[in-house]
């Protein structure tokens, strides 16, 4: 294995599935491989992980203060090859590296990155040099990759789909007491609905709160259990107490990724109406939480929205819906709540295809 270098702005214990991706095809790339990562106060030490703070406050260009950082890192380990995350502004850094100790780089592009990085000619401009000059550029889907193409018709060869995989951990029961968590959630006797994820825009869980009490008529013993905070917690809360919705929504607040395997556990069903983020002309780039739900033996419920439907397989693993479309949305959850033998077949489907595709010993074989 070449000594590599990971450049990421988003690891943990940040939260999210960026966060996710990149801690867990870190710990399955071998040895010698090291990640520089921002500070955070809740970060423990981790052998090969150097932080630090990415930004200068006054100098032009800001990101230079992490290009000596990595510099350093680069001398000091004898770093051969650079995986970049953060097209911008990390990309740039590599770029330079590349030219000054010919160390080549490859780009993994996420999503929402990519969005943002196409949406002035300057941007775009600079995305697509950083693009050209690495050896490789990994996207999380197939969708991803038709979004890159649209702009780098000539980088289609280098273009590698490495789909993002759930930790093993969730294939296995968690080392809790689920009764006990059951019993101080009040969940006994209930059916449970889970949504792991930032209350953000293009989440849809305002939307699944307008159409809630539909499905309270036909599920009275359903409760709404939410993993995540986010901008629009604010709004969620307010539609809750309109709605008289208290007794049946259960929020957990941010979960740590090492505690989210005895909540799956406790659900019936997985749901997360994904759909796109209007306020920022922003769609998912994959999600991986369907594949951590997958992992555990639930079915989701999807909402449309770029590679969600790589992620759930509409009805052989779930149900992809149109978030907007509260029939639609209402009859996936009472069909899942209320036929068992359906939601199992689709749950096992869902596990069955984690464990054969999203590895990350096979997924990685596609760079390694």
């Amino acid at each position: 294995m070449k000594r590599t270098l990971i450049i990421t702005l988003e690891y943990p214990p940040q939260i999210g599935g960026i966060a996710t991706y990149i801690s867990g095809y870190s710990k399955h790339l071998g040895e010698n491989v090291f990640v520089w990562a921002p500070k955070n106060k809740e970060a423990k030490e981790e052998q090969n992980v150097f932080r630090g703070e990415p930004y200068f406050l006054l100098f032009w260009p800001k990101w230079f203060k992490l290009f000596f950082q990595i510099r350093k890192i680069v001398k000091r380990e004898k770093i051969e090859i650079i995986h970049v995350h953060h097209v911008l502004p990390v990309g740039h850094i590599a770029q330079l590296i590349k030219k000054l100790f010919k160390i080549p780089y490859l780009v993994f592009l996420h999503g929402t990155d990519v969005q943002v990085a196409v949406r002035t000619k300057r941007k775009k401009k600079l995305y697509l040099k950083i693009l050209k000059k690495a050896e490789k550029v990994i996207v999380n889907s197939e969708y991803l990759k038709s979004q890159v193409i649209k702009d780098a018709q000539n980088l289609e060869n280098k273009i590698v789909i490495v789909n993002p995989c759930p930790s093993d951990k969730f294939l296995q029961m968690p080392n809790a007491d689920l009764e006990k968590l059951r019993t101080e959630l009040a969940l006994d006797g209930k059916k449970v609905v889970l949504t792991v994820s930032r209350i953000a825009e293009g989440k849809g869980h305002s939307l699944f709160l307008q159409g809630l009490p539909e499905i309270i008529k036909e599920v009275p013993n359903v409760i709404w259990l939410v993993a995540g905070s986010g901008e629009k917690s604010e709004v969620f809360w307010q539609i809750v107490r309109e709605k008289n919705l208290q007794n049946f929504v259960r929020f957990l607040g941010n979960v740590p990724n090492g505690e989210l395997q005895k909540y799956y556990n406790l659900a019936d069903i997985f749901l997360l109406l994904t759909h796109k983020d209007k306020e920022r002309d922003l769609q998912e780039g994959f999600g991986l939480v369907f594949l951590e739900a997958g992992a555990t033996g639930l079915p989701s419920i999807a909402g449309i929205s770029g590679g969600v439907e790589e992620a759930v397989i509409n009805n052989q693993t779930g149900f992809v819906v149109d978030a907007y479309d509260d029939i639609s949305v209402k009859s996936a959850v009472v069909k899942l709540l209320q036929d068992e033998t359906l939601a199992k077949t689709f749950g096992e489907n869902a596990k069955n295809r984690v464990e054969q595709e999203f590895t990350w010993e096979k997924q990685l074989k596609k760079i390694l």
